[in-house]
């Protein structure tokens, strides 16, 4: 039993702490820093935020996406084919995303575009990092295509693409590569596109991998997700509590493991130890402990970073008492 987390994690400290990132962020649009200045921070930010994953006592950390506009702007402005347009609202959330819109073929740079920041990372966290790749059903539902004309054609050719840049981050030596998929929720019907862009992206790719979903009910996949080629399941247990009987409902498969999204990653409110280990307690009587992970709901990013950073204490405190009193090794 492990904990970990999502992705994404807060950006910007609270006050005192000045806003580093943010500001070197307006002053290179305003072309007061070269971009390798700008990298430089954004370098000495993913430092931080691995450290104070590490203080908390998480077991698989991420480099906190720090340089990641949103999970999907990112990537689409590494691949060939895609334009970057205005402002759209993510999901139910008060965030926004600059929306991707495919213009043209949907292609790999050739040279990965990922490792860079996971090897970073590692190179500076005592414990394993996550790498994370936003999934071809969510990448696709979330920009505008003025190409294929085909939502199938489309995720298709983002499995294509995508399926080096995940091979290549297996290859460097990430212990997890986390594929994000919340757009399966909205879009069950996408479940059997999600598995032949599943098996060409992560054909011949030998580490774990973990498909993550969260805000939405799993009602509509569940249990035919478990069938996908992936090593794991994430699924979020607070925005959805239903998920929590719906898991119940059927076996969970000897072949996989579960990524339990048990602390809200939305909400301020400090969750109690028992808490944790009450839920923990449910959950081994669906999952051994030793196909468990214990993670946030989503990501940090909409909570103040010293939240953040509490919120990973607790479910580590929590993790730690309920492996006590159950008698399980980490």
């Amino acid at each position: 039993m492990l904990t970990t987390v999502v992705g994404h994690y807060p950006k910007i400290p609270n006050r005192p702490r000045p806003a580093r990132l943010r500001q070197a962020i307006a002053r290179y649009e305003r072309g007061e820093i070269s971009r390798e200045e700008l990298a430089r921070i954004e370098d000495e930010v993913t430092i931080e935020v691995i450290q104070e994953q590490v203080e908390a006592g998480i077991d698989i950390v991420s480099d906190g996406q720090i340089r990641w506009e949103d999970d999907q702007t990112y990537i689409a402005r590494r691949l060939h084919g895609f334009a970057i347009n205005g402002l759209v609202r993510y999901l139910d959330t008060n965030t926004y995303f600059r929306q991707p819109v495919v213009r043209g073929q949907v292609r790999h740079p050739g040279e990965p575009f990922l490792v860079r920041d996971w090897r970073f990372a590692q190179e500076h966290s005592p414990r394993p990092v996550k790498a994370i790749v936003t999934g071809p059903v969510t990448l696709a539902r979330l920009s505008q295509d003025e190409s294929y004309g085909s939502h199938e054609r489309l995720v298709m050719a983002l499995a294509e693409a995508l399926a080096p840049e995940v091979k290549a981050l297996a290859e460097a030596g990430a212990p997890i590569v986390q594929i994000s998929e919340p757009l399966i929720l909205w879009h069950p019907e996408d479940l059997p596109l999600l598995r032949r862009a599943l098996a060409t992206m992560l054909a011949g790719v030998a580490c774990e991998t973990a498909l993550y979903t969260w805000f939405g009910s799993i009602e509509r996949i569940y249990p035919q997700v478990l069938e996908l080629p992936v090593t794991t399941f994430g699924v979020d247990l607070v925005s959805q509590p239903r998920n929590w009987q719906v898991l119940g409902q059927h076996p969970f498969p000897a072949d996989r493991k579960l990524a339990a999204g048990i602390v809200d990653g939305r909400n301020t409110r400090m969750e109690q130890v028992e808490e944790i280990v009450a839920a923990v307690r449910h959950l081994s009587r669906i999952v051994p402990p030793d196909r468990l992970y214990l993670n946030p709901s989503c990501g940090l990013e909409y909570l103040p970073r010293e939240v953040a950073q509490a919120k990973l204490q607790r479910l580590a405190e929590g993790a730690r008492a309920a492996r006590q009193q159950l008698g399980v090794e980490a």
